[in-house]
């Protein structure tokens, strides 16, 4: 089985945020930094070179062989957009649907939401998907 690349890392995630291009994917990671702490009330960890991540988990894959620690929640700024690493199983929780639809202007895939800047979304439905995903998650390892 190959190594996983995505650890935490001793790497300050306000230096990495800091040095974030363009200038306002850096104010809003800034701000996406302040909202998952206060949220989550997790000490923000770099994980490989480009996620910010707020509490771990271990996992196991049923289809795979791959096992391995990954944040509860988390956060990247990426050059094509923000993504938030929040939603694993959001088809499964009707008020995660309800909330992404009252959020604004978004995408989704299997466990990421993305948006290009903090503007297009409403950020009080944003917190909230925050808070929920972050005790969602809490719940589904704290049972296994």
């Amino acid at each position: 089985m190959a190594e996983l690349k995505t650890k935490p890392t001793n790497q300050d995630p306000k230096e990495f945020l800091n040095s974030v291009q363009p200038e306002q994917r850096r104010l809003d990671s800034l701000i996406l930094l302040d909202i998952f702490q206060r949220l989550t009330g997790e000490k923000p960890v770099m994980w490989g070179s480009s996620i910010v991540g707020f509490g771990q988990y271990h996992y196991k894959s049923e289809r795979s062989s791959q096992e391995g620690d990954w944040p509860l929640v988390g956060f990247s700024p990426r050059k094509q957009n923000l993504s938030l690493y929040i939603l694993p199983g959001y088809q499964q929780e009707p008020d995660l649907q309800l909330l992404l639809q009252k959020l604004g202007k978004h995408k989704t895939s299997v466990g990421c939401l993305y948006i290009n800047k903090l503007s297009d979304v409403d950020k009080d439905v944003l917190e909230e998907i925050i808070k929920k995903s972050h005790q969602l998650m809490k719940k589904r390892f704290a049972e296994s």
